[in-house]
């Protein structure tokens, strides 16, 4: 899922090409995408292009006449800027938008249609889209204090909250947690002073590295490798790869359709977090630690 670093440089380069431009056509190929109905989604058609925003991970298009295309990428959903007239592709395409300088498409692989869609008229039901979480880059350590410690849950849960925190999913929070060294299980209100201002430096820090990483990496391009999983990342994805800090083999957690990377030695203390699926079938022979695991592997290939 597009998250802040990737959702700021999709606005810049949106901005770059569409500010001020008319929205000449919508063209809706799929009936997943579109969410709202009044207004119709025509009456977007012939207003020009104001201001872009965004709302968590959501982003909008401010149109005249106070109009907001409010677009969720969700997990799937990639934008791509073509020649005018660009037709839709047929699997994965859900809409087409018509500039005068090109056409914006909005793609989502996969069969699991969640991208979605919404034209709102005025900024009271813009704000309904707001899950009202706290922008880091305009908090103070107190504001972020005061979030973080509200209710006591996971730092991985509460980072990826999107009414605790706006913008950080699972691939950042990953990032974030191993820059600050803290495990992503543990709980919110058990933190100490220190490490709760070493998550908040870590949380900023990783934020703006990674804006400026995606704006070189985009330059004057439209970002079309949008992506949660790439190479110069710690730890997200990096299952099995060796920790860029201290070279110790990164683990995860696996749940539903997602997973938490980590490292056990920078972050728990050696420790390994027991995985739902796998540790209901190796119950007590689940390893508890690194070194547990390291001979049990020798074990098997002795």
């Amino acid at each position: 899922m597009p998250e802040l670093p990737d959702i700021t440089v999709y606005i810049e380069a949106l901005q770059d090409r569409l500010l001020n431009q008319p929205l000449q056509k919508i063209r809706i190929a799929s009936p997943f995408i579109l969410r709202s109905f009044d207004p119709p989604i025509q009456t977007a058609e012939g207003k020009k292009v104001v201001a872009f925003d965004r709302i968590g991970k959501r982003i909008v298009f401010e149109l005249e006449d106070e109009l907001f295309l409010v677009f969720h990428l969700m997990i799937a959903g990639r934008f791509h800027w073509k020649k005018r007239g660009a037709p839709v592709p047929r699997k994965f395409g859900h809409a087409a938008l018509d500039f005068p300088p090109g056409t914006l498409l909005l793609t989502e692989m996969g069969t699991k249609k969640r991208a979605s869609l919404h034209l709102v008229h005025g900024r009271e039901r813009l704000a309904e889209h707001d899950p009202g979480g706290l922008e880091i880059f305009g908090a103070d350590l107190n504001a972020f204090r005061a979030a973080l410690t509200d209710e006591n849950h996971t730092l991985k849960r509460t980072l990826t909250d999107p009414q605790v925190f706006s913008g950080i999913g699972n691939a950042y929070s990953d990032e974030i947690l191993h820059r600050a060294g803290l495990s992503p299980i543990k709980q919110t209100q058990h933190l100490s002073e220190v490490e709760i201002e070493r998550l908040y430096r870590a949380t900023k820090e990783v934020l703006r590295e990674w804006i400026k990483r995606l704006r070189k990496d985009t330059g004057k391009n439209f970002p079309e490798r949008v992506t949660a999983f790439r190479d110069d990342m710690a730890v997200h994805g990096k299952y099995r790869k060796p920790c860029p800090i201290c070279g110790s083999p990164v683990q995860r957690i696996a749940y539903a359709e997602n997973e938490t990377n980590y490292c056990a030695k920078c972050q728990t203390g050696g420790r390994l977090l027991a995985d739902r699926s796998l540790s209901r079938l190796l119950k007590a022979d689940w390893p508890k630690t690194l070194e547990e695991m390291e001979e049990g592997r020798k074990a098997r290939t002795e």
